[in-house]
């Protein structure tokens, strides 16, 4: 411990164990009396008492192997999301066909194919989110919207969901044997979480089934809760396409209500029964609200051989 001689009188100091002096007389502390003060014995240091509690380790001493491990990180939202089977689910002559069960099959093909060129589209705008709809009902468009999620779900590492927001006809459930015990409209109102509401048939596919139909399906997809509930979808799940299966263009106005959540929609018509004025009628309908991404042609009836 150093001793220090001040000249004049100190009256405080900050540091503690430090020796405050006072003069001695006019000219200060003599040598000789300097030597003797520093003879003296100076005050012991202030000894912690003794406690049973352990000595803490310092912030940069490495943890002893039995101290205690932070918890390991949360699973995030997707892989909270229940995994369940849907091969064998239902009985299937009740489900629709699904064409990734017949692999080689030119429908299985036409889907792959749809996949493909939709990906591109959608990765060169920067777009995730597409409406499947039909001018009318009979088109297939829950047909369409389940294979084409299926074949998504088929690129690696990529994360898809398909929603059933046709509130007037729900059918995804059916079509692939899967039963319907969420509420949809309760999850788009922002009361049930997304983890809750979706079910996982594939590691990266999955669903928002639809338990019920609701008269008021247009006033649930206009409000502010269902766009904040689509948003929140988009940014928890990490989907790199979310297809939403909607009600008929020209029978009601549900489709019209949610076209300020989507970038596009694909429209889906009756090789035996659409006709070009229904398909026109769409167009106009869509036009100024969002992006007609395409027509597909179901139902197709096969093309004459070409001539000579």
């Amino acid at each position: 411990m150093k001793h220090f001689a001040v000249s004049g009188s100190v009256t405080a100091s900050p540091v503690r164990g430090t020796r405050i002096l006072e003069k001695d007389d006019e000219d200060g502390m003599s040598e000789q009396g300097f030597k003797r003060f520093r003879r003296r014995r100076a005050p012991a240091e202030v000894k912690p008492a003794a406690s049973d509690e352990p000595r803490q380790r310092p912030l940069d001493a490495p943890a002893s192997s039995g101290s205690a491990q932070l918890p390991a990180t949360l699973p995030e939202p997707w892989d909270r999301i229940q995994q369940v089977p849907f091969q064998d689910a239902a009985e299937p002559r009740l489900r629709l066909p699904l064409v990734s069960r017949f692999r080689s099959t030119p429908a299985a093909k036409s889907f792959d194919l749809l996949r493909t060129r939709l990906s591109h589209t959608l990765r060169a705008r920067g777009w995730k989110r597409v409406a499947v709809t039909a001018p009318v009902s009979g088109c297939g468009s829950t047909f369409s919207a389940v294979n084409l999620a299926l074949s998504l779900a088929r690129v690696p590492g990529s994360r898809t969901v398909l929603m059933d927001l046709n509130f007037r006809q729900p059918g995804i459930a059916r079509a692939m044997g899967i039963q319907a015990t969420a509420d949809m409209g309760a999850y788009l109102s922002g009361a049930v979480q997304m983890e809750d509401q979706l079910l996982r048939p594939l590691p990266s596919l999955a669903v928002g089934l639809n338990s019920a139909t609701d008269q008021d399906a247009a006033e649930i997809l206009h409000s502010q809760s269902c766009g904040a509930a689509v948003d929140d979808l988009m940014l928890r799940s990490g989907a790199d396409t979310a297809l939403f299966d909607l009600p008929p263009v020209l029978e009601h106005d549900d489709t019209a209500a949610f076209l300020p959540q989507v970038d596009g929609v694909l429209l889906i018509s009756d090789g035996t029964s659409t006709t070009a004025a229904q398909l026109a009628a769409c167009e106009k309908m869509l036009a100024g609200h969002t992006e007609l991404l395409g027509v597909v042609l179901n139902r197709a009836r096969k093309s004459e051989s070409p001539l000579n």
